[in-house]
């Protein structure tokens, strides 16, 4: 009986109702935002497309430095699924209690010494090569990934000190906010080259850019790349957390020169 009397209020009442419908209706259609180191960039831009065409269902990818994607899910990012290029960061998120288990490990990633088109640097040389170049005061930049932030900067770090290379290098880096940044400062400028990921060097838009040797994998510590599902994730993004564990997934990863585990 009171509706009865208060026409106005019902009719505000069902507007409510009906916008808060449509919001929830948007909000459920919106893809899931998937944070993923940067190494990740060509092969997992590709498993995402594989996965749109078998499933229907969509997912936005946003790509960064592992340590700076941590901070920004500690800091409450709306992200619902991240694959990091260092698993401690992964750990570390299940401590603070952000993800719904520890994930899973899901590559072992790989870095190369790359110097572009007409660089003095002939990769073949190895290391060898770069400390000839530095000893005659041909190299004036050297692009890494950052070290402080970045677990491919580490390692370019740890491989450039076993060499004795890195007190001569130091002045000369060049460092990327994360390796995709690294690997387009290798190319640009006057940058003799730098050291990337493998799975960069791989990818179709680097043909043509120079050329590159495999680091071997004992010259600085593994980078063991753990994925976890954020528990604010939804039905969809916990699909494609299960999608990159099968078969068709894992055979891009390896395409790009990732080491699988079991």
């Amino acid at each position: 009986m009171a509706l009865s009397r208060h026409p106005r209020t019902r009719a505000g009442s069902i507007v409510a109702l009906i916008v808060l419908g449509l919001a929830s209706a948007v909000h459920a259609q919106k893809p899931p935002t998937v944070a993923a180191a940067a190494d990740l960039g060509p092969a997992l831009t590709e498993i995402a497309g594989q996965f749109r065409r078998e499933t229907g269902q969509h997912v936005e990818l946003v790509f960064g430095s592992s340590g700076t994607l941590a901070r920004q899910i500690r800091d409450g990012a709306p992200f619902e699924v991240f694959l990091s290029a260092d698993e401690a960061f992964v750990d570390a998120l299940a401590e603070a209690g952000v993800t719904r288990d520890r994930g899973a490990l899901y590559a072992v990633g790989r870095i190369v010494l790359f110097a572009p088109t007409g660089s003095p640097l002939d990769p073949a040389g190895g290391f060898d090569a770069l400390r000839r170049l530095l000893d005659q005061g041909r190299v004036s930049r050297f692009a890494i990934a950052n070290p402080e932030h970045a677990p491919y900067g580490r390692a370019a770090e740890a491989a450039l000190r076993r060499h004795g290379l890195w007190p001569a290098l130091q002045p000369r880096l060049v460092l990327g906010e994360n390796v995709a940044q690294a690997a387009q400062f290798a190319t640009a400028g006057a940058a003799v080259g730098g050291i990337i990921a493998y799975s960069q060097a791989l990818a179709p838009a680097f043909a043509d850019r120079g050329r590159y040797l495999l680091i071997p994998a004992d010259d600085h510590p593994p980078l063991r790349q753990r994925m976890v599902v954020l528990k604010r994730a939804g039905a969809v993004a916990a699909r494609f957390y299960d999608y990159l564990r099968l078969p068709a997934a894992r055979a891009v990863l390896e395409r790009f020169g990732f080491t699988l585990p079991r």
